[in-house]
């Protein structure tokens, strides 16, 4: 064998050798269901509560389906920029709540 068959042999043998030889198992590569709304929310809270304007969050049903619910004390250019239409798959919809108070108990 001539050096240079002998490359192509080698040459050849690697390619073989990075191949599998039987196809990967794609049983263990299936999809991750989808993260739940209260995940996505306890993702996403820290910054949507750092938005100047937001007094708070909450899980609610818009037009009868699960959405994530941003609570405003009015509707500023903030708000508008920084919380997304949905998050995940998941519809977000702003409400202009007003400012909350903690009431006296007694």
């Amino acid at each position: 064998m001539t050096k240079g068959g002998l490359t192509l042999v080698l040459a050849g043998h690697g390619v073989a050798a990075c191949s599998p030889a039987h196809p990967p198992d794609r049983t263990s590569e299936r999809a991750m269901p989808p993260p739940s709304i209260e995940e996505v929310l306890l993702q996403h809270n820290a910054a949507w509560m750092s938005v100047p304007g937001v007094v708070g969050t909450a899980i609610g049903r818009c037009v009868g389906v699960p959405c994530i619910k941003i609570l405003v004390a009015k509707r500023t250019a903030a708000v508008e920029e920084r919380i997304p239409a949905s998050a995940e798959g998941y519809p977000v919809r702003v409400e202009v709540t007003g400012s909350f108070q903690a009431r006296d108990s007694s």
